[in-house]
């Protein structure tokens, strides 16, 4: 940030030009445009009747979990809900499911998108509404999140997600930050233009019709000869927006979920979003281009942003070695010594980076206030776990592997694959260019 206000100061000044600089107005301006559209986001709110399939693929979850799951989605009396035991055999949930009167079947085929096709084709209602089994609902999350579903457009609709206790750890704060950030910024303004481009997995509601005609393409389609168990969502929200119809966000639906509480589990699940978010920017890239344009460059940003930032670290410690640019900083107040002067600038930039943060995930910070103090912790997490493991997860999409953090997962079919390398040449051209505009 200290960079970018610094370059702005010399341009305007001595008209000296920064590519750096052009690139964070553009992040600025997406912002911005975020901000904007957000504002006009208003969730339904017209009742709607219709059947529901509630559909849970499970491996396995702590028993006491998984009965309040169940018992609370009973509670909102859907017209039916079918558990999908997939994988190793599990009698502790197969007979949660008895207790509770749930129908339940097993499928000993590993994987979630095999064990949704088997729901899916089980269900029988006009909605079919998927849930991951450690997700807890609240009152109202069914009948608000199927109002929507009044307008024949719609074709999928996600609800509004938190993360349980999150005061327990510094990463499960963040990880709330991180959910609501998306819930008062990103989604609804996708939602607005009819256009969310992930309809996060924990509860997602979809017209029927469009998993039937959807689920061979989801068990096998494949992308630089790869084919990936990760992003069910992802994928399934990509087939709703090519069949024509609207995906939306539907706030007063509320559901909430855990979050790993080790910094292993937490870069694994990351690892895992990571792969199959970018993976299906770029599968969908064409696609969006020519349909949702707006939505492919807050796609391309999201693929772009980490990379210039590794770069712009490289590219700063490359002007320290060197004294590139040193005049940059020469209205500042630096200390004599020139490690005084380089410690200096490290925690100005540190200080106008967390008020950067401060100012764009406001809304966060204004329903919860004590959590600026955190803000920092935040940041330091952004750097050192969500960047570095967003640019591993572009350079290895074409590897093939499946679920990662589930016991009992689909383990993925281990073949060679010379599209492998597409991402790692990509990859590399990105970060060059990251360092070569930051110098």
């Amino acid at each position: 940030m200290l960079a970018f206000i610094l370059q702005i100061k010399a341009w305007t000044a001595s008209g000296q030009f920064f590519l750096f600089a052009v690139f964070m107005l553009m992040i600025w301006v997406l912002w911005i445009l975020r901000v904007t559209l957000a504002k006009y986001y208003r969730p339904w709110t017209t009742p709607y009747e219709v059947t529901t399939s509630v559909i849970i693929p499970v491996v396995d979850e702590p028993e006491q979990l998984f009965r309040s799951v169940l018992q609370r989605i009973l509670q909102q009396r859907p017209t039916e809900v079918i558990v999908v035991i997939n994988g190793p055999r599990n009698e502790v949930l197969e007979k949660i499911c008895s207790d509770l009167g749930v129908r339940w079947i097993w499928t000993d085929i590993p994987g979630k998108r095999n064990a949704l096709k088997v729901g899916v084709d089980l269900a029988t209602s006009d909605i079919a509404v998927l849930v991951d089994s450690d997700t807890t609902w609240t009152m109202g999350t069914l009948s608000e999140l199927v109002k929507p579903f009044r307008d024949p457009r719609v074709g999928g609709v996600t609800t509004r997600q938190r993360i349980l206790d999150p005061g327990r750890s510094e990463l499960t704060r963040w990880a709330d930050w991180l959910e609501n950030v998306r819930n008062e910024y990103s989604m609804p303004a996708m939602s607005v233009l009819g256009t969310v481009g992930c309809l996060p997995g924990r509860t997602i509601a979809f017209r029927r019709s469009i998993l039937v005609r959807s689920m061979d393409r989801f068990l096998g389609d494949k992308f630089l000869g790869v084919f990936l168990e990760v992003s069910d969502d992802r994928t399934l929200t990509n087939y709703t927006l090519m069949s024509g119809f609207r995906t939306v966000y539907q706030s007063t639906s509320l559901v909430y979920t855990d979050a790993p509480t080790t910094l292993k589990k937490l870069a694994k699940q990351q690892y895992r979003w990571a792969r199959g978010s970018q993976y299906n920017t770029l599968r969908m890239l064409e696609w969006m281009l020519r349909n949702t344009p707006l939505l492919a460059v807050f796609y391309l940003a999201d693929i772009v942003v980490p990379f210039v930032l590794v770069g712009s670290c490289i590219s700063w410690a490359i002007t320290l070695v060197t004294g590139m640019h040193s005049d940059l900083y020469t209205g500042l107040p630096l200390p004599a010594s020139p490690l005084a002067a380089v410690a200096f600038v490290i925690v100005l930039s540190g200080v106008l980076t967390t008020l950067s943060l401060a100012i764009r995930f406001g809304r966060h910070f204004a329903q919860r206030p004590t959590e600026i103090v955190h803000l920092p912790v935040f940041m330091m997490i952004n750097a050192l776990l969500l960047i570095p493991v967003r640019v591993l997860g572009f350079f290895r999409m074409a590897h093939n592997a499946g679920w990662g953090t589930r016991v009992g997962g689909f383990a993925g079919e281990k073949e060679r694959n010379p599209l492998r390398l597409v991402p790692y040449v990509l990859g590399c051209l990105m970060l060059l260019g990251s360092v070569m505009i930051g110098v």
